[in-house]
């Protein structure tokens, strides 16, 4: 049959081309990897081959220059493809690679313009060859090689390697030296070559059903993960549904301790106070001036302690708001004189700039807590430090239409961690205490329609700045 060359080399080619067409989820099933970019352009190399293949005789044969070219080209990606599979390959092997097949292409059209058919075969075989040992050399080197599919590539490259050295064996041992190309080439030779590359389109189908079964066994492991994040956002929702029904319990045994211990302090003092009242009227040393004196304390103790539950109270009732008109000045030098005794205990000193006409919109009573809180924080804080001349410094000033109230000392100050929930219920810096204190005081101020927030001192320490409207005679109670 005249055309019987260039018809195989054309149903070749459409075989290889529906292969590339059918391997375009490559492209698609997310981005190519290197392995499979590689093994791409070895198959369309080599269906650009067989195509020329089928078109020389019939155009040009100057096109099996282009054809061969391609050829070889094809042989080189597809051992690149093996060699990826271990390791990536570096971005300047492409630049040898076409300067070696520009190198092929002058030299291979040499040959064929002097009619050196047995010498353009060799020159193939040679190159064919060498990257099939280096194919199998990468193969076996393979740590996935359990997959079907790559010890199915090993067979068939075995097969290449042999009919490769047969095909050149069978031509130099005819010794037809006299044929100027494939389309007359010998029989024998002919046969082996058509063998040789059905075989090498069935080592383009096994790495096609490599790539099928990896992605098959990456969407197995993916529905597998899937199954076991459904199952940890299940065991999540049941564990969160138990802690808050346990919340409930804990949070309100926290906040009983938390109540409690705030009531501490100034119930202790009381206690004291009245043990020493019961003291001296045992020992008949009590006189009216001392006496006093201890009541007036008591009265204090008992006023601080109204005023803790009456906050705590407003936190669970809807009690009214009355517009009040406190004297910051004053509150200030209240809760000074009740702190009074740990401050020189501690060697404290307190520094004030305060604005003595300074009025804001606020119950006496819960500010005189709000300040106390922070006072006894600061003391504290400085306590906490070793040779430390404890200072604080009180500032009342008027900002626009707000009061701004500020406390800071050279104490210990708030780690960072901690001061982003540092008004939350329950958090606390403290050793002691269960972290009610600024929670209360955040609740207090935002009651009145203030804030209250945190910053770090100059140099080092704490900074607690509240805002609150200014006293206005004119506003109506509100709830």
């Amino acid at each position: 049959m005249k055309y019987a060359n260039e018809i195989f080399f054309l149903v070749f080619a459409l075989i290889l081309w529906g292969l590339l067409y059918g391997s375009r989820f490559l492209l698609t099933f997310g981005k190519p990897s290197q392995s499979e970019k590689l093994w791409l352009i070895a198959l369309t190399l080599t269906a650009s081959s067989f195509t020329l293949f089928s078109l020389a005789s019939t155009i040009s044969l100057s096109l099996l220059t282009l054809a061969n070219t391609c050829f070889i080209a094809n042989f080189i990606y597809f051992a690149l493809f093996c060699r990826s599979l271990n390791g990536p390959i570096p971005k300047n092997a492409h630049i040898l690679i076409y300067s070696g097949l520009l190198v092929f292409f002058a030299f291979f059209e040499y040959l064929r313009q002097s009619e050196l058919f047995i010498e353009r075969v060799g020159l193939i075989s040679l190159i064919a060859a060498s990257c099939f040992i280096w194919q199998l050399l990468e193969l076996k080197r393979f740590k996935e090689i359990e997959s079907t599919q790559l010890r199915f590539l090993i067979y068939t490259t075995i097969i290449e390697l042999s009919l490769t050295i047969t095909r050149f064996a069978v031509l130099y041992i005819d010794g037809e030296r006299s044929t100027p190309n494939l389309y007359q080439e010998g029989a024998l030779s002919s046969s082996i070559r058509w063998a040789w590359l059905g075989i090498s389109i069935l080592s383009y189908v096994a790495v096609l059903g490599y790539w099928l079964e990896k992605i098959s066994i990456e969407k197995a492991q993916a529905l597998q993960n899937s199954s076991k994040v459904i199952a940890l956002l299940r065991e999540k929702e049941c564990l969160i549904m138990g802690l808050m029904k346990a919340n409930k319990t804990a949070v309100t045994g926290a906040l009983s301790a938390s109540i409690a211990h705030e009531l501490n302090q100034p119930l202790g003092a009381s206690n004291i106070n009245i043990q020493f009242l019961k003291s001296k009227l045992d020992k008949g040393q009590l006189n009216p001036e001392l006496g006093k004196e201890v009541l007036d304390d008591l009265e204090r103790d008992n006023k601080r302690a109204a005023t803790i539950v009456g906050s705590l109270r407003s936190i669970f009732t809807e009690s009214s708001i009355k517009n009040e008109d406190v004297k910051v000045g004053q509150i200030i030098d209240s809760v000074l004189e009740i702190v009074n005794s740990d401050l020189l205990a501690k060697n404290i000193q307190v520094d004030l700039n305060v604005d003595q006409n300074l009025r804001v919109h606020i119950k006496d009573a819960e500010f005189q807590q709000v300040l106390l809180n922070l006072i006894n924080n600061a003391v504290q804080s400085i306590s906490s430090l070793e040779a430390v001349k404890g200072h604080i410094q009180i500032e009342a000033t008027q900002n626009e239409e707000k009061a701004q109230i500020s406390i800071s000392d050279n104490g210990s100050g708030v780690p960072k961690e901690q001061q982003l929930g540092l008004f939350e219920l329950l958090n606390t810096t403290k050793e002691t205490g269960m972290g009610l204190g600024l929670w209360l005081c955040k609740h207090i101020i935002t009651r009145y329609g203030g804030s209250i927030y945190y910053k770090d001192a100059v140099g080092r320490g704490a900074k607690f700045v509240i805002e609150l409207p200014l006293f206005n005679k004119n506003k109506m109670s509100h709830s």
